[in-house]
């Protein structure tokens, strides 16, 4: 049924008996950029972004390419729709805080895993290099046994979480790894633009993340206006592995919460 004014555009009258039979309208998925760590690829955020398709159009950013965290940000700025969410973990995090500083307009939320606002201490950064030398010199073996032990939990350091790592590292090779940390190695400390961060960020961190410890996750938290802090218990440094369903349903409810505003 309609008005008696559908010549002048009004929209159709609706009987209460009608409204039953009017099928829903689908919401508009959300864009989301997710953003991997170092020596990790698209493979990392699978779970999530298969489990999500009903919410978010997603777009995982290549972090292999540049030598810099701020050629990073510009690369994924390009690249990205107009306006997006992040999804971002350790090194991806330090590249979704530069995207803060310089395009903060275009981000409608933030899910910041795992990572840190500060810049390397003098000890981490000596030894970023002299692993970087090592590399130089050597063959590129990916992902050791050493640095497996740092990444995740005691109890996922055999089976598919170690072979899903090492297997991300292989695709990434050497190369992108030398560039990747010559990025890190060099990055600001973005801690002095975190007050101005306007936008609904989610910080989450493995209570057993030896890489980017809890304490960097509540300094971010601290310093973000209405930021949301998550712990997960019993992990390491990659819960989106680790832990894929409970990471999958947190960021389910947190890009939600963005949907809705």
């Amino acid at each position: 049924m309609f008005t008696d004014f559908d010549a002048f555009g009004f929209v159709p009258a609706v009987d209460d008996q009608d409204v039953a039979t009017l099928a829903p309208v689908p919401q508009p998925l959300l864009p989301t950029v997710f953003l991997p760590g170092l020596l990790c690829d698209a493979a990392l955020w699978r779970p999530q972004i298969d489990a999500l398709a009903p919410l978010v159009a997603p777009m995982v950013a290549d972090l292999t390419l540049d030598d810099s965290i701020p050629a990073m940000a510009r690369r994924v700025l390009a690249a990205a729709p107009p306006r997006f969410a992040l999804v971002a973990l350790s090194m991806g995090g330090y590249v979704a805080l530069e995207i803060l500083r310089q395009a903060p307009e275009r981000v409608t939320s933030v899910a910041l895993l795992d990572t840190s606002a500060r810049a390397d201490s003098a000890e981490r950064a000596e030894q970023r290099r002299v692993g970087m030398a090592s590399l130089e010199r050597g063959r590129f073996v990916g992902i050791t046994r050493q640095l497996l032990e740092r990444l995740v939990g005691a109890d996922k350091t055999d089976g598919p979480v170690a072979e899903a790592l090492r297997a991300m590292a292989l695709r990434v090779g050497g190369a992108a790894f030398l560039r990747q940390q010559h990025a890190i190695l060099d990055r600001a400390d973005l801690r002095h633009i975190l007050p101005g961060v306007r936008v609904q960020v989610l910080v989450a961190v493995g209570d057993g993340d030896r890489i980017t410890p809890p304490r960097d996750a509540e300094e971010i938290a601290a310093l973000i206006p209405g930021a949301h802090l998550h712990v997960f218990e019993n992990c390491g440094h990659l819960p989106a592995l680790e832990l894929p369903e409970q990471t999958t349903a947190l960021l389910k409810w947190w890009l939600a919460r963005d949907r809705a505003a």
